[in-house]
């Protein structure tokens, strides 16, 4: 199959695939007799584990590995895939936690909002959004809401 047929199968930019190709993801193709790439489905199988460990959110370096250890019997080299997925989970929760402090800082700063924006008068040189006043305040170098709510 061409490289169109091989993006359209996998969901893959082109430019994507020859990215992968520069760097030894994925093998060169056999060329056609008029120079065309031709994929065989090796490549769409292999093309489609890469695409699945990146959306897993694993590095290149990482879905190296992890294709260098497809065919392997050896075992320090699967003790190295379990390590790596150890590491993208812990990666993983890591991101979690600042995402859960993240959207606390956002309550807390919602909670400054009564949503009554028609009722606040705005004067030259004041905020009637709460929200408002207190990421000014934070631009200013001074205490915000959204970080009081995670002291201990």
């Amino acid at each position: 199959m061409r490289i169109g047929e091989l993006s359209k199968a996998t969901g893959v930019d082109i430019e994507t695939i020859r990215f992968y190709e520069k760097s030894g993801l994925l093998p060169g193709p056999a060329r056609s007799d008029n120079g065309y790439r031709d994929y065989a489905h090796a490549h769409l199988e292999r093309l489609a584990f890469i695409r699945h460990c990146r959306a897993l959110d694993m590095s290149l370096a990482d879905v190296a590995q992890l294709l260098a250890s497809l065919d392997t019997q050896d075992g320090a080299q699967l003790a190295r895939v379990d390590h790596l997925v150890d590491a993208q989970l812990a990666r993983v929760r890591a991101r979690l936690a600042s995402m859960q402090a993240l959207e606390q800082q956002l309550l807390a700063l919602k909670a400054r909002c009564d949503g009554r924006h028609h009722l606040h008068p705005h004067t030259a040189g004041s905020q009637a959004c709460g929200v408002l006043q207190e990421l000014v305040a934070a631009a200013h170098g001074e205490a915000c809401a959204c970080h009081e709510a995670l002291k201990p």
